[in-house]
């Protein structure tokens, strides 16, 4: 049997693997890799749950993010998910870059873009740039739509009278008149 190499054991097990071996359970080097999978030694595998616990999202949201190929987690012996603490700093990515409004498909580019250390900064900004226009628009849009609400509230008695501007304005009548 194969030992395990100290640094692999340190790394991974730390005073667990030592605590083992001391009480004559032997440990070989194809235990040790099938516990952890197919991560390099010093990262640390998790877990679905764990996964999702350091990058704060839901394993499902983690499950369609591989399906989509966002993230590709390795697998264990066993076929379960492993995730390094690399793939949580992406989620994370992802997630935050979600939480700024991009989609799916402009995070598919992010990270493209951030795994690329020869990218030119000149490639983000313009994405960011774009993305910045667009909820521009959408602010633009809301606050007429907020000022054409507004109006109709205003000009509502709210009271027991049938009358209502508000109802009027969304069935397109104003003062007696149908809208075409």
């Amino acid at each position: 049997m194969n030992e395990i190499p100290k640094k692999a054991e340190r790394l991974f097990f730390g005073h667990r693997a030592a605590s083992l071996a001391v009480i004559g359970c032997p440990l070989s080097f194809q235990l040790l890799e099938s516990y952890i999978g197919n991560n390099r030694f010093g990262d640390v595998a998790m877990n679905i749950g764990a996964a999702a616990e350091r990058s704060g999202l839901p394993p499902k949201t983690i499950r369609y993010y591989e399906d989509i190929g966002l993230l590709k987690a390795d697998r264990a012996a066993n076929g379960y998910r492993d995730y390094s603490q690399e793939d949580v700093h992406r989620l994370r990515f992802v997630q935050r870059a979600r939480s700024l409004g991009f989609s799916v498909e402009e995070c598919r580019q992010l990270l493209s873009l951030y795994a690329d250390r020869s990218r030119a900064s000149a490639d983000v900004k313009a994405i960011a740039t774009e993305k910045l226009g667009e909820i521009d628009r959408k602010i633009a849009e809301l606050t007429e739509l907020r000022g054409v609400l507004g109006h109709l509230v205003e000009n509502c008695h709210g009271d027991a009278r049938p009358e209502c501007p508000i109802i009027d304005g969304l069935s397109g009548k104003t003062e007696g008149h149908e809208a075409a």
